[in-house]
Order: structure tokens, then sequence, then C-alpha cells
């Protein structure tokens, strides 16, 4: 949600810190706070004004009038405090329905002062502007405010003066206080605004000749203006409503949520109760609180919460494993339910986070079968028949009863089977699979000819009439003309030809849009480009039917306008930060008429300031929060309908008669089935997003549809919070809209609740009582609407109103007209699991892919928890073994002991000669690697392969000796320039130390020592040196460590992988020359001549 309510102290603690006025603020921060953990000692050791003023003590737990409830404690000593607290504090106490304990008290200094002296201000929000109200009587007893206050509207984006105020606020306030109320009410508004509040209440606030005092106060902020606010606000903890508990779980599930792209949430209702959900989607998530209400299961009802926005497996995990933890931990003698449910999805894969539940039920088996738990399954969308069988698997599997339902069964009717209210069906039918719908039988590559394009209510228009010339760039004539004049919104937003810009790079979703055009048969993609200011200017490859086409892609806006001046419709998929000022640029381009905004998130004050411009230049503003519309056989803006399966089944390739406006997107596409299902289709349906203030309303579509002859009924899914519906009332009754209204507002389950719940949309959730969903409904149901019991019943009255207006002859059912079909991506056909393709590679060491990377099998926690060091990740990666902490310290060793070998060997040399010509890190590193071989450093595997062979084949150490010599080879490992058996290298001393130590056996080893004894006999320095020790010393660990059979040890050897160890060792030392050159400075080596010798032919020779 966005407004979010804080703590007494919270918004006081933002007053005293940042409000700029000249009114003279007193007490600032001259508060303390008063728990059941309170060390009253201490507490007045922090606060000595506790001592020496009187005080005054109440909850800061969002109680509203707490004067009237006996909960404020005036005028007391410290002592007097404590003596009041005692049968206050931790006690239980009943606020309205609520009931809730008392935990968390706020005292401050007393402010004696008399009745006159009391003033009122608010300011809160509005879609037109921010509203200051005052009233010159404050305090308990000040009545209806909204009645009595006088009230001043400061419009989105201008300013208040103290003139303003002075004279539309204080007219009844005595001229000795003007000046300073009116300084304090300008500098409470800028503080309102920079804060970002949405709600800021104080009463009473008391002006004394001494100054101004902030008795007590109320206040929301808008949470989503946390990347912009966080300097100000610091960390801020919002407390939950009076008489729910703020649970560790609620808190968890919060933090996946601000860590996730996707949205999570939980509320706990009733922790004990037997009727637990986990539903997908904002909108459907309250539908499904509502249906269990209206059946009777309100004081069952365990917990509120959604996940959507396509969370991945583990998040789903995540956030089932917590519900199911929670559901498990207290009996029930009725046993429980669970309801996974959902509206169609438009983008999640279904089946994806369906395994991430799948897998917490897996875990939870036990509990779940111990509590007697019963699983009630519906969902749509992508995947969702592979979603819908992986969920049967998992019931018949566990034995846990798990009933399975698809599209083909209404959104809700489980609740009604999970309470006993309806049967429960054998084998209910399912709907075709996706692939079904998708494969194409027909050879021709050509775009098929155009289809039905007209409405089932409409004549078909002859193909012969001319299209109506654009007067101006991306305005249709018609649509201009309906409107009138400069400012004024076009009726129809989209139509065939309608050419749109995607801002963001999301080609699934661009994808998704020339998939869906291709089906409706229009002439040509209605993308026209795609604008990302993250990459240069280049084209990207999308389909088109079975054909590869490329769409441009631009770096900045202004170069999309100019290139593509048919476009009259921005999708911005930009992301919440960068949503404002790319919509904000957009439309200075007078090209545009239509903008959809896909992002959730987006602070309301800079939404407001978007709607105001829209209005000024005639845009019609789709969203923020949403995912967009559709008119079939026309357009579809991005993810809308969901995939070419839904888009399908739900006939949204050709134009019906009903069109819709919701708030959700999840439900829009309920609607779009239950249309499909009860009349010819849907006419057009837009989503107008989940938010406060969405950019367009109901009321603006629902006229839009009333003047466009195609539209024969209207449905309108409207929610908890707001008056908008109301507006629709108005219309019904006035004779404004006289075509068929089906309205549904969802929600009635918050007026059952005892404490406030805010639901899934920022939008929802009801400051008064004629916001809420059951007064709409009833309020709709008085105009003249259609407004069903329930939304259960939402289809049978739909059915119902379609059938009447085909009896009275409005609407002319027309043939049905097949869709051209659509290949399906090679991606999407493997994830179903109807093709498959040899992979490109094959890999078996490590596994990016899940939530947590996986070295051969062990997750990298386990790697850090099992403190496996540098040596145990090389022996997961190279040898794919847990090798024994022994090995791996060796393997560590020889790691530090072959890191370098100074400036002088052929590596090294190479590396600081690359490094003084100005090389990157890179190319130095592999000019050192390029040296090693049989020379420098190769010796570890020829080693290796040597000494084996010799002692497997059972020669004495002196045959091997003699054969080498007979043979001219030397031996691979023995040999040192400097040092010598009387000057021993003491990387070969410490190494020898350690393997003596802790190896199981050393029979290699020893054979190369007794091989040393007889070289170094003949010359001192053909010792053992560092390379033929750790190939050895290698082959004596790999064959008796106990992880490998005799011929993995050989193989080992025999590929290469000793030398890696040098490699590995000696890339250290070389990226260490690297920067020592650059932190030295050295410039470009040239070697000196008198250091090279010049061998000429004699005949040229000086």
């Amino acid at each position: 949600m966005s407004a979010k309510a804080i703590s007494e102290q919270t918004g006081k603690e933002f007053l005293y810190k940042h409000i700029c006025t000249t009114a003279a603020v007193q007490n600032r921060f001259r508060y303390a706070t008063a728990t059941a953990e309170t060390d009253w000692a201490r507490l007045s050791q922090e606060h000595p004004w506790l001592l020496t003023e009187r005080l005054v003590v109440k909850p800061d737990q969002l109680i509203k009038r707490r004067g009237k409830l006996g909960l404020v404690g005036i005028n007391l000593d410290l002592q007097g405090v404590q003596e009041w607290l005692k049968t206050r504090l931790m006690k239980e106490t009943t606020v309205g329905k609520a009931k809730g304990v008392l935990k968390n008290f706020l005292i401050e200094p007393f402010v004696p002062h008399p009745q006159e002296e009391e003033f009122y201000v608010c300011i809160y929000a509005t879609r037109e502007g921010d509203n200051v109200l005052f009233h010159h009587e404050g305090g308990v007893e000040v009545g209806d405010v909204d009645a009595k206050a006088e009230r001043l509207m400061v419009a989105v984006d201008e300013k208040l003066s103290e003139a303003q105020v002075t004279e539309q606020l204080l007219t009844h306030v005595p001229d000795e206080k003007k000046k300073v109320l009116a300084s304090f009410i300008v500098g409470l508004f800028n503080l309102y605004e920079d804060l970002y509040f949405t709600y800021l209440e104080i009463n009473p606030i008391v002006v004394t000749k001494d100054g101004v005092y902030i008795l007590d106060m109320a206040a929301k902020i808008d949470a989503t203006a946390e990347y912009i606010c966080k300097a100000k606000w610091g960390e801020v903890e919002f407390p939950p409503p009076f008489g729910r508990e703020a649970y560790p779980e609620e808190a968890y599930i919060a933090d996946l949520d601000a860590k996730s792209g996707a949205s999570l949430k939980l509320t706990l209702l009733n922790p004990r109760g037997r009727i637990w959900t986990m539903v997908a989607g904002g909108g459907a998530s309250v539908v499904y609180s509502d249906t269990i209400c209206d059946l009777g299961g309100v004081d069952e009802l365990a917990n509120y919460g959604e996940y959507s926005g396509a969370p991945s497996e583990q998040q789903t995990y995540d956030y089932a494993k917590t519900i199911l933890s929670l559901m498990t931990r207290e009996k029930h003698s009725q046993g429980k339910v669970l309801i996974i449910g959902g509206s169609i999805a438009n983008f999640t894969n279904v089946a994806a986070t369906f395994k991430g539940i799948v897998r917490a039920i897996k875990d939870y088996q036990g509990p779940l079968k111990e509590h007697e738990v019963t699983i009630f399954v519906r969902r749509g969308g992508p995947n969702y028949q592979e979603g819908l069988r992986v969920m049967g698997e998992v019931g018949k599997t566990t034995g846990i009863p798990i009933h399975v339902f698809g599209t083909e069964t209404h959104m809700t009717a489980i609740v009604g089977m999970a309470l006993g209210h309806r049967p429960i069906p054998n084998q209910p039918p399912m709907d075709a699979h996706t692939a079904n719908f998708l494969l194409n039988a027909s050879n021709s590559a050509m775009t098929p000819a155009a289809t039905r394009t007209a409405s089932f209510s409409e004549p078909r228009t002859s193909n012969d009439v001319t299209p109506a010339k654009k007067s101006k760039a991306g305005l249709p004539a018609e649509a201009l003309a309906s409107s009138g004049c400069s400012g004024a919104k076009a009726t129809t937003l989209f139509r065939k030809e309608t050419k749109a810009i995607v801002w963001g790079m999301q080609t699934r979703a661009v994808q998704g849009m020339l998939d869906f055009d291709y089906v409706c048969s229009r002439d040509e993609p209605s993308v026209a480009a795609m604008v990302y200011p993250f990459t240069g200017d280049h084209k990207q490859k999308f389909y088109w039917g079975h054909k590869e086409v490329l769409l441009p892609v631009f770096k900045n806006m202004d170069d999309a306008m100019k290139k593509h001046p048919e476009v009259d419709v921005l999708i911005s998929f930009a992301s919440l930060r960068s949503a404002f000022d790319s919509t904000m640029e957009a439309m200075q381009y007078p090209q545009i008429h239509t903008i959809a905004i896909i992002a959730e998130g987006i602070p309301e004050a800079q939404t407001r300031k978007i709607i105001k411009m829209a209005d000024e230049k005639g845009v019609t503003i789709i969203g923020p929060a949403t995912v967009g519309g559709i008119k079939p056989g026309c357009f579809k803006i991005g993810n809308t309908g969901g995939m070419l399966d839904n888009i399908l089944a739900s006939k949204l390739y050709r134009p019906g008669s009903i069109a819709y406006v919701s708030r959700s997107g999840g439900m829009s596409n309920e609607l779009n089935n239950i249309i499909s299902r009860t009349t010819d289709g849907v006419y057009e349906g837009v989503a107008i997003g989940g938010d406060r203030y969405p950019g367009s309303t109901f009321m603006d579509h629902v006229l839009r549809y009333q003047d466009t002859p195609g539209v024969k009924m209207i449905i309108v899914l409207g929610e908890i919070g707001g008056t908008e519906e109301y507006k629709i009332c108005q219309g019904i009754t006035e004779g404004r809209i006289t075509k068929p209204v089906v309205c549904w507002c969802i929600g009635t389950c918050a007026t059952m609740f005892t404490s406030e719940v805010q639901f899934g949309h920022a939008g929802a959730c009801a400051n008064q009582d004629s916001e809420t969903a059951v007064a709409k409904n009833q309020a709709l149901r008085d105009a003249g609407a259609y407004v069903p019991k329930s939304f259960d019943e939402l289809g049978d009255v739909v059915k119902t109103v379609y059938d009447e207006l085909v009896a009275n002859g409005t609407i002319i059912p027309a043939q049905e007209v097949p869709p051209p079909t659509v290949p399906m991506d090679y991606s999407w056909a493997r994830e179903l699991g109807l093709i498959r393709k040899p992979a490109s590679f094959m890999t078996s060491i490590c596994d990016e892919r899940g939530q947590e990377l996986i070295y051969a099998g062990m997750p990298i926690t386990e790697v850090f928890k099992e403190e496996m060091g540098l040596g145990g990740v090389l022996g997961l990666l190279w040898f794919q073994r847990r090798l024994p902490r022994y090995a791996c310290q060796f393997i560590e060793m020889c790691l530090m002991v072959t890191a370098d070998h100074g400036p002088a060997v052929s590596g090294a040399h190479n590396t600081i000669v690359c490094a003084r010509a100005g090389k990157d890190l890179i190319s130095c590193l592999t000019s050192g690697l390029l040296t090693i071989g049989d020379r420098f450093g190769g010796a570890l595997d020829a080693a290796a392969k040597q000494f084996s062979k010799a002692f497997d084949s059972g020669m004495l150490p002196m045959e091997f000796v003699n054969k080498m010599k007979k043979d001219g080879k030397l031996i691979m490992g023995i040999g040192h320039r400097v040092k010598s058996i009387n000057n021993p290298d003491m990387r070969v001393q410490i190494l020898k130390d350690y393997v003596k130590q802790n190896f199981p056996s050393t029979q290699l080893l020893d054979y190369a020592l007794d091989v040393e004894k007889i070289t170094t006999s003949k010359k001192p320095n053909l010792i053992l040196n560092v390379d033929g020790f750790i190939g050895v010393a290698f082959v004596d660990l790999l064959r008796t460590c106990g992880g490998f059979t005799r011929d993995e040890a050989d193989e080992f050897v025999e590929i290469g992988a000793l030398n890696g160890i040098f490699v590995l060792g000696r890339s250290m030392g070389f990226i260490g020359h690297y920067l020592d050159q650059k932190r030295l400075k050295q410039g470009l080596y040239r070697h000196p001549w008198d250091d090279i010798s010049y061998v000429l032919p004699e005949h040229m020779s000086m």
C-alpha cells in the first residue's frame, strides 16, 4: 500500500526536525516512550524534564478519540504517570469493534491553557489537490469538523501562501494569533508536501503568547516515496492498526516483498482460524476474502494475503512455507482448509509458482496430515495446466486431500466447496492444453486474410470504405471530432491501425503484442519502436507469425517520436523511480494521446502531477499499477489478456459487445473469461490500476463506452476505497448513462473485520463509511445498475442481462470465425514439455539457476557454513568431490608456494614487459600464462605421469634413471638452477613435512625421493623440485584419499588437472607483478643492447 499510518511520536519527530516557520514551535523533541520494559530511573535520567514538569500520558497505537475513551492522563507528575499506567499498561481494551492490548505510551509535558487557545488543523490529499481544514475551536469536543471547518483546496503543483490562509481559514481567529497561525499552517503544508504526507491532523494545536504547541497528532505518509525521503525519514516503523498484533511472520514476508520485484503480502487476522488462503493477485485476494465472509467464514478466516507479479519458485516457496508453518501450529476440531486461489494470470508462469508451493507442501506433509488440512486449488494463466497437474500429483503422493480446478470452474466456486456449501465435483472438465491452441497446421507463412473485424453487434464494414484521414499525427479524425477542443480526451483510444512505442526492454510483452496483432489479422505490428535509455540505438528481433522482423530500439524518446510520427500510444514499463520523468517527457509530444503506466509504487504526489498534465494535454492515462487494457481485434497493452491460449479461449481476437473497466489486472482477465462464457465477448476492457489515484477513472471509461456504438453493455468491477463509483450512480440517475451497467464492488469483507486491513491495492482502503464496498454496491443497486448479491453470482447476472439484449434485438450474435494460428515460441514449447532438443553444453560442476548458487551439488551457504576454504571449493569445482580437510589444506599450500618465484622467470618477465607497454590486466596476465609449458611451470603433469608410469610398471628407481638417460629424456620435476641438496628449496621442505604428517600413504613420493638420491649423487642440483614434488604428492593424494577410484585418479592426471594448480597459483603472482609495475609507474621496457649478443653473417658484420 502507499498511505501508511505512522505513530504520533514519529509524526511529531518529523515535524520538529523539518518544519520551517517563523512561529515558535514549543516543546520540540520533549517526549518519552513508556512500555512494559521501561526502566523508569534510566528514562528520567535521559529525560530530566520528567522530574520537574507536569505531564500528559496517552497510548500511541493509532487509536482515535483517546480523550473521549478516557485514555489520556493529564496534569500528572512522574509518580502519577506510573500509577495511571498500572491500570492500563498491558491491559486489553476495546476501541470500537477492535480489542487490543495497550503496550506503547507517549509521555509529554502538560501545557496549561484555556479552551479558546485550542485550534484544529488537518491536511489531506485528494485527486485534485490537498485540502486544508481549519477550525477555531479544537480539542476533544471538536465534533464534525467536515461540516464545521473552514476549507481551502490547494491544487496540485500550487503553493499555499500566508495571505490565503489568513483570508480563507482564519476568519474567526483573534487578530493577535493570525500571523502565528498563518506562518505555522504554511510551514506545516510545506512539510506535508516535502515529506510526502498523505494525511496530517493536529487536534488540538494550542497557540499561547509563548508560541505553538502540538498536543495531539495523527498522520499517514506515502510509503512508496521512501526512495525520495529516506534521508529525511530515517528508519520508519509502521505500527499495525489497534486490535491487530504485529507478527514476526508478517515482517518476514514484508522483507521478502521489499527485496523482490514481485508483490508478497501477509496479514494475520486470526492465527487460530481454520480457513487459510494463499491467493495470487491483489484483486483476487479481496474477492476470495469477500466470498469466505459472505459464506459465514469471517470468524474462522485466519489470514489475508496475496502473491503476484511473477514471483520466482523460491519466493513462492518461502511465502508458502510461512503460511503452512502458521496454520500447523494449533489443531482445530474440524480440521483446516487451505484455499490456493487466483484469477487468470496475465504473465506469471503458474507452473513455476506452483512448484514452489508443492515444495512447501512436501516439506510440511506430516503436519498438514496431522492437522487434517484439505487443500482447494483454482488457477489459470500461462502454463496453468502443468501447475495444476503437479499440484494434483503431490496430493496423490503425500495423501493430502487436494482438489484441483482450472478456468472451467468459476473463480470463487472452491470457497463454497471448502466451506461445505456446494458439492465437490469428482472429475471437473479440463480445458484444452495450451499447446492445442498454438500449433499451426498450415504451412503458409503468409499473413492470414482478415477474419472478423466488426463487433458482433454491428454490421461489418465494407472493404472499400476509405479510412478516415488523420488530421494530425497520431490522433484519429473521429476522436478529434468527438473531443471538440484542445485538452479534451478521445473517445476511441485504440483502432486497428493504432501504433505504439514501448518504453523499456520488455521483449516478452512486445512479442505478446505482436502475436495478438497477428491473430487479430492486423496488417502491421502495433509496436513501431522501443525506447531504452541504457543502450545505444539498435534493432531488436521479433516474430510476426512465422517471419522474423526487426523493431528499432532508440536510446532517447525524442528520436523515437520524430522517426515515428504515426505513433499515438506510449506503453511505459519504466520502473517506479523513472516512470514519472518518462511520462512527463512523453506528454510533451502532441502525437501521444494515450499512455499506459505499468509500474506499481509510484508516489501519489507524482501521480497527481501526471494526472494534472494529462488533463491539460488531453492525454488518457491508464495506470499506474496496471497490466493495461485490451481491445479485441485491434490492440492490446503489454501483457494484458495473458498468453495466446487465453486470448483464444476468451475470444479476445475479435470484438464482442461487452465493455468492462476494472482496477485489477488479474481480475480483468477473469472478466474476460466470464464474459466469453456468458456473452458474445469483449468489445474493450481496461484495468485502470490499483492506486488511490488512477490516471483515468471508472467514469472516464464508462462514458467512453456509453458513447461507443459497438458497446451494448458495460461491466464495472469496483472496489473498496474512494468514491468514484458514486459518479456512475449519478450518471445513471441523470440519464447520462443509458446502456445496461452490471457492477460489483469488491471488498465487502472489510466491514466484518474488527481491525482495519489494507488490501493488495494501494487504493483499497475505506477512510469513511461511504467508501465501503457494501455502501457503494447498495448505492449502485438503488441507482438502477445490475448488482449481484456476491461475486459468485456476477457471471449469472451478466448472462441474464446479455440474454435480454439478445432477446430484444439490441445484440445480434454473429457466426464465429476461427482465428489464424500463430506458431509457438521455442522457449515456451520447451517449457510446456512439447519438444526436446539436445543441449549445446553439458555441465556438472555448477548451477546458478535457482535461488542459490550450487557448487557440485553443494549450496554456497553450506560451503561457507562448513568453512571449506579455497581448497574445498577447488575440490568441488575441479574434482566434483568434497575432499578431506587435510587435502584442502594441501591444495591451498600448493597455491601459496607456487604463487610467485620472482621477476626473472619467463612468465613474470612477460607480464612485466606487457604491463610497461600500457596493456590492461587481462592482457598482461595472459602474456605471462602463455609461457607456461614443459620448460616453465608445466612440469607438474609431466612429472606425475613419468613417475607414476615407472612406479606402476615395477621399475626400480635406478632402472628408471638409467632408462631415461638411455632414451635421452629429461626426468620432469628433477633439477633446479639455484637450489641443490646442500641448499634445499624450503618450499619443498614445507610441503614434504606436511605430506608425511597428514597423508595416509606416500608411495609415489617415496619413490621420487629415492630417484632424487640417485640424481643428486651425480650432480647436487638434480633435486626433486617444487613442480615434481607437487606432481607426485598429488597422485598420492588422489589415489589414497578415498574419494576416487584408481582409474578416476589416473584420468585427472592425464587430462592436465595438476598443471591447473600451477596456473592458478602463479596467476596470483603475475597479477601482483602487473599491479607493482603500475604502482611504480614504470615506463615502456626496451631491452638494453649490451645484454644482447648480435650474431650476424661475417660478410655483414661491422
